[in-house]
């Protein structure tokens, strides 16, 4: 399978990291092509201009190398923070310049964008995994845990794919090495699952 890996932290040795680490190496050991993007590391635009967003197309040679891998992908798998119940904006950015119309979904003729999106992406399986510092219990019960709804409902669902699986790690500014280091084989037992050797 073809599965893209989307990382969105800007510190390199944070938790995030370590999990996309884990991600790919159990991707690559069972036989899968990872096209893997680490996008502060890329330093990868988020913003979108005017002219890209009314023309829908790029003149951002990264940007289409990343709407083109995206379209081939058989598989998806998102890496960030819960930064105030939203992705960072760097990976904000890349949902909106990258799953762009056209690209991950698209209208009915006739239909200027206010009716019911066809999803175009061939993906199958989408995976999100994400940090956070809240507790689960204040996270779910307070915020009502708003990436859920992001990942599987207005992005993921939006653009064709049904089957996510999402993992939330928390509280990680408190946990232990041990805590992580069972969180990292969780990483890698969710992985193998939805991800298969070849």
């Amino acid at each position: 399978m073809k599965v893209s890996v989307i990382l969105g932290h800007p510190y390199d040795k944070s938790f995030n990291h370590a999990i996309a680490e884990r991600a790919v190496s159990i991707l690559e050991q069972n036989g899968h092509q990872v096209s893997f993007h680490d996008l502060y590391q890329e330093q990868f635009n988020p913003i979108i201009s005017a002219q890209e967003l009314v023309s829908d197309k790029t003149d951002d040679p990264l940007v289409q190398l990343h709407c083109d891998e995206i379209q081939e992908a058989d598989g998806i798998i998102i890496i960030h923070p819960n930064w105030w119940g939203q992705p960072p904006a760097i990976l904000k950015g890349w949902v909106d310049r990258v799953l762009r119309q056209e690209v991950a979904y698209t209208f009915d003729a006739g239909d200027s964008g206010g009716g019911l999106p066809i999803g175009l992406l061939k993906a199958k399986v989408g995976v999100v995994f994400n940090t956070s510092n809240t507790p689960e219990d204040r996270e779910l019960n307070v915020f009502g845990d708003p990436l859920e709804k992001i990942w599987k409902s207005c992005v993921f669902d939006f653009c064709g794919l049904s089957h996510v699986v999402r993992r939330m790690y928390c509280v990680v500014a408190d946990s232990s090495l041990e805590e992580r280091a069972a969180w990292l084989e969780e990483t890698a037992n969710i992985i193998i699952e939805q991800f298969p050797k070849e």
